[in-house]
């Protein structure tokens, strides 16, 4: 097994695991080897349980244009018998110029199936939902490290304490703090941004801000700022909210792991943003990102009162979004 940072993606690659991050990034990674090694890779994207056996004999045979072609079956727990059989029977003399990725939960569930493919050599990543702290801080340092930061194990720790067990919520910290400093996280960098409860994050605050929730936004800035929450990693998640929901929206519908190559984000990003995209029109995301960025100016520009100039941001992005909706 190697881990999801390694490539390039193998003919039959197999994702295991229930961990939504790290399998999204799996795959992320696997498809962007296979498009750097064929910029024209035809990449096709499937659910398991909606993929019939009959259809994938023309998507796992080459091209008569030649190029390479991808085929990502997700959820292959779900596959039904003469799915699973087809696949494995092509995993026995896979095309080097088609590269077959399954995902797998990893239960009981489609086990023989999993266990079929791994005996016909796919090459396996482990996504399983890390365990205890101990996991969680090697991911901190190792998300630090290999976006050129350094993390100390306590550092790690505080960060893990401050905004939680969630594998997407800690990775977007970590993505925030190398933001916003110079790639030395330690205690005191942690506490300065994100000392107080989880929910006293400047996503939290973001997110209800994004859906209208003017009360909820209020209360998690409020209550951020009274345990000593830095205002600018708020103001900063303020903007990275807007910021992102325009990118997916302008981008139009399409599915989050097709879009996450060209969007350069992960897929769960882009799905949450485009549930918060709901209900926003061009031009009120225009307004918004107007008033994030006139709170960032104010924030880092070092405004008298830094939490006045975020609650009117506040406001400002929910009058934007109540202005798409007429």
């Amino acid at each position: 097994m190697f881990g999801v940072t390694d490539a390039p993606p193998a003919p039959l690659l197999l994702v295991q695991g229930d961990e939504e991050l790290l399998a999204a990034r799996a795959v992320e990674a696997a498809v962007a080897a296979a498009r750097s090694a064929d910029p024209g890779a035809d990449v096709r994207e499937y659910e398991a349980g909606q993929l019939a056996s009959g259809e994938v004999a023309e998507m796992l045979s080459p091209s008569l244009f030649g190029g390479r072609r991808v085929l990502v079956v997700r959820s292959g727990q779900d596959a039904r018998k003469d799915l699973a059989s087809a696949l494995l029977a092509y995993a026995k003399n896979p095309d080097p110029e088609v590269n077959l990725i399954v995902t797998h939960l990893g239960g009981a569930k489609g086990k023989a199936f999993a266990d079929g493919l791994k005996s016909a050599g796919a090459t396996v990543v482990a996504a399983a939902k890390l365990k205890g702290d101990r996991e969680r801080v090697a991911f901190v340092r190792d998300e630090f490290r290999r976006h050129g930061g350094k993390c100390d194990e306590a550092a790690a720790s505080a960060l893990i304490q401050a905004v939680g067990t969630d594998l997407r919520e800690i990775a977007a910290a970590c993505s925030q703090l190398l933001a916003d400093t110079d790639g030395k996280i330690t205690p005191g960098v942690v506490a300065r941004y994100y000392r107080g409860r989880a929910e006293a994050s400047g996503f939290t605050v973001a997110d209800a801000a994004m859906v209208g929730d003017v009360a909820g936004a209020l209360e998690a800035l409020r209550w951020a700022l009274h345990v000593g929450v830095d205002p600018v990693p708020i103001a900063d998640a303020i903007a990275d909210g807007v910021r992102t929901v325009a990118r997916v929206a302008s981008a139009g519908r399409g599915n989050p792991y097709q879009m996450a190559s060209s969007l350069g984000m992960p897929a769960w990003k882009i799905q949450r943003a485009q549930e918060r995209a709901r209900g926003w029109s061009p031009e009120g995301l225009v307004d918004a990102m107007q008033a994030a960025a006139d709170c960032n100016a104010a924030v880092k520009g070092g405004a008298e009162d830094r939490g006045w100039a975020l609650e009117q941001a506040v406001f400002a992005v929910a009058a934007a979004r109540r202005g798409s909706a007429r």
